[in-house]
């Protein structure tokens, strides 16, 4: 019976609570915004994690937006740092070097969910017993 979760899976999420905490709490920059990390995706050999973040912001971000790439710049500055940190929270005794990239998937979801909405309109996906227009009790589905 294969297992579930490979070791690498576990590191990458347990990265990625670190990480969230650290940015949050010991990564003092103004230029930082509100920041997310939405993945962690760890090598196998332990060489690397790419770190995937996005920013809380009411406007539509891109990867060329300035203030991502300063979020970016703020947090590759700031890996060396952040390394540290996680290899004492988490006890490892290889360390991978810290990446960081913008997720671009919310604006993604965000954009799709606007374009759904415009194709379908506000009405339900599935309408409710009650709300059919056929409303005098006899569903012609439910007669089989």
């Amino acid at each position: 019976m294969p297992r579930e979760f490979s070791r690498i899976d576990r590191i990458g999420d347990q990265m990625q609570r670190e990480l969230a905490q650290l940015i949050q709490r010991e990564v003092k920059d103004p230029r930082l915004g509100m920041v997310t990390v939405n993945a962690v995706k760890v090598s196998r050999d332990l060489g690397y994690a790419d770190i995937y973040v996005s920013l809380l912001t009411t406007e539509e971000l891109t990867a060329d937006s300035p203030e991502v790439k300063d979020s970016i710049s703020v947090l590759n500055r700031a890996a060396g740092f952040l390394r540290g940190q996680v290899g004492r929270a988490m006890k490892l005794r290889v360390i991978p070097q810290l990446r960081f990239h913008f997720d671009a998937l919310q604006g993604y979801s965000r954009r799709m969910d606007s374009l759904i909405r415009e194709a379908v309109g506000d009405k339900p996906a599935v309408e409710r017993s009650g709300d059919s227009p056929n409303d005098d009790g006899n569903d012609p589905e439910s007669n089989a």
